[in-house]
């Protein structure tokens, strides 16, 4: 369990710092469908398949390390 909430935090960090390279080259990303999300006047990139994707990527890494 521990091992998937680690991995949730390196998937938001990583959907973070992808999204914002493609986001602010003005492209979508393709199937990744990064889009601006605006929370409480602070605007950033998101994408949700990149972050399922490096929360899994994460969480395998973490498991094969135990």
């Amino acid at each position: 369990m521990f091992a998937f909430l680690k991995a949730v935090a390196l998937g938001i960090f990583l959907a973070l710092i992808i999204s914002l390279f493609i986001g602010s080259g003005g492209s979508s990303g393709g199937m990744l469908n990064v889009h601006v999300v605006s929370v409480q006047n602070y605007d950033f990139y998101w994408s949700w398949p990149l972050f399922v994707i490096g929360t899994a990527l994460s969480f395998g890494l973490f498991m094969m390390m135990d």
